[in-house]
């Protein structure tokens, strides 16, 4: 495959990754997920990170933030936000309507984030409290602990950053097509071939 040259090297091209730890700033939670990224229940464990996507020629280099909220029991999407700053306030968006589409369960919810200043931050955690989700952080410098959304976001921007994009308005609109493509249409085989929204939706049917 190397004499004909047909080896892809779009999984293997190494980027700056964007790093939103600014030291303890706040309240650094425990780490209660522990790499357990696996569970066959809805809502119970949520992860999330924040990651940007540049556009523009190299004089420009302009970038946006995406920070999305992945349902571990499927892969889904549940919320998420674009911005031009990575701040408290866009973080929490995405956090918030998450939290609002679950229902009352007879589990507690988990959410998990790296040591990110957003994270640390009181509002994000009084959220938190406000419904009665657990907190989860990885260990300082340990991106495994959150590898479920580093997968996402590495898959994400291979298949979208495939292209060049000159404007914001063309990178966000490729940005929200994918994420709908990737839960409505793009299909996994621990989801038996289903796409995360069809398997959610055969899931509910079973225990109806």
């Amino acid at each position: 495959m190397r004499e004909q040259d047909w080896l892809c090297g779009a999984f293997n091209r190494q980027k700056r990754k964007y790093n939103s730890y600014k030291g303890t700033v706040g309240v650094i939670a425990p780490n209660r997920l522990k790499r357990r990224f696996k569970t066959d229940r809805p809502y119970q464990k949520l992860v999330t990170d924040v990651s940007e996507f540049r556009y523009g020629n190299q004089s420009q280099n302009e970038r946006v933030y995406l920070e999305p909220v992945l349902d571990l029991f499927n892969g889904e999407v549940l919320a998420f936000n674009i911005s031009d700053h990575p701040t408290v306030e866009f973080a929490l968006k995405p956090l918030k309507e998450a939290l609002n589409r679950i229902s009352v369960l007879d589990y507690r919810t988990t959410v998990h984030t790296d040591q990110g200043f957003q994270y640390q931050h009181r509002h994000w955690q009084n959220t938190l409290k406000e419904h009665h989700v657990f907190q989860s952080m990885s260990r300082k410098a340990t991106c495994l602990d959150n590898a479920a959304m580093e997968s996402f976001f590495h898959i994400m921007k291979v298949e979208v950053m495939d292209e060049h994009f000159e404007t914001k308005t063309a990178l966000i609109e490729a940005m929200n097509e994918w994420i709908d493509f990737y839960n409505h249409r793009r299909i996994k085989t621990k989801l038996d071939g289903k796409s995360p929204i069809k398997y959610r939706e055969l899931t509910v049917q079973k225990a109806a």
